[in-house]
């Protein structure tokens, strides 16, 4: 069995900058596609699910581009030609269910593979689905995907998740954000990430009220322009060389 193994050497000294949080840089890519303008995200961690995420957005139709330090991403929606992920990316990454809620809010329909063809019960994807049916899209599964779609627009709605899903309320927030009417988000994931996408969103235009509480309020707008947003830092990266610090008695 593989290991690694650590042994005693000198304190950690200096000077660290902390990457972007990728829990945070997911979903706000995947909520780039609900603008009508480009948006320019900044601060963005190097990192596989990134990349996967850039290229689901361009199967769909969306010009994105990386600045050369690759610090920075411009994503430009002209027309999405593509409503499906495909199971290779889908495959790769979980959290491209994340697509689901943008792509239904903006043209009513998202198809989104499960990997393997696992039933919905086995995994955590029900709680997005219960909430996108509680705003009156229609869900259907079959052959490894699952399907989205909504006649006009999204609805408002009462949601409550059975549980306090970071992902579910990313994405139901996601979905709300265009949709016609109020949609109350109960028992809501309180994560600095939820935070970070709703600032993003309400920079956009949409109308976010109580990010970061248990308790999200939405008020549904027509349209969504684009914006600058620079993505929080990683808390998990800077708690990870707080405590290197602390055990090796450094100082960093």
């Amino acid at each position: 069995m593989p290991k690694l193994i650590v042994t005693e050497g000198k304190p950690l000294k200096g000077t660290v900058r902390i990457s972007g949080a990728k829990n945070s840089v997911l979903p706000i890519i995947a909520a780039s596609i609900l603008g009508d303008e480009e948006s320019i995200i900044e601060e963005i961690p190097d990192l596989t699910d990134v990349k996967i995420m850039c290229d689901l957005l361009e199967s769909f139709g969306v010009n994105v581009e990386f600045s050369e330090n690759k610090s920075k991403l411009r994503i430009a929606l002209k027309d999405i030609i593509n409503t499906t992920a495909p199971y290779e990316l889908v495959n790769k990454m979980r959290a491209s269910i994340l697509v689901m809620g943008p792509l239904l809010a903006r043209t009513g329909t998202a198809k989104i593979s499960l990997p393997g063809g696992c039933a919905i019960g086995t995994r955590p994807v029900d709680l997005h689905l219960k909430g996108f049916a509680a705003m009156g899209a229609e869900i259907d599964q079959g052959h490894g995907y699952i399907e989205a779609r909504v006649k006009g627009r999204l609805r408002g709605s009462k949601i409550y998740l059975d549980f306090p899903s970071v992902g579910a309320t990313e994405n139901i927030m996601m979905a709300a954000v265009l949709a016609e009417g109020q949609t109350i988000i109960e028992n809501a994931a309180i994560e600095p990430e939820i935070v970070d996408l709703a600032t993003y969103l309400t920079a956009m235009g949409a109308d976010i009220k109580g990010a970061g509480t248990d308790t999200i309020k939405i008020n549904g707008v027509h349209s969504l322009s684009g914006t600058n947003h620079a993505v929080i830092p990683d808390r998990i990266e800077a708690g990870t060389f707080m405590v290197a610090a602390a055990v090796t008695g450094g100082d960093v």
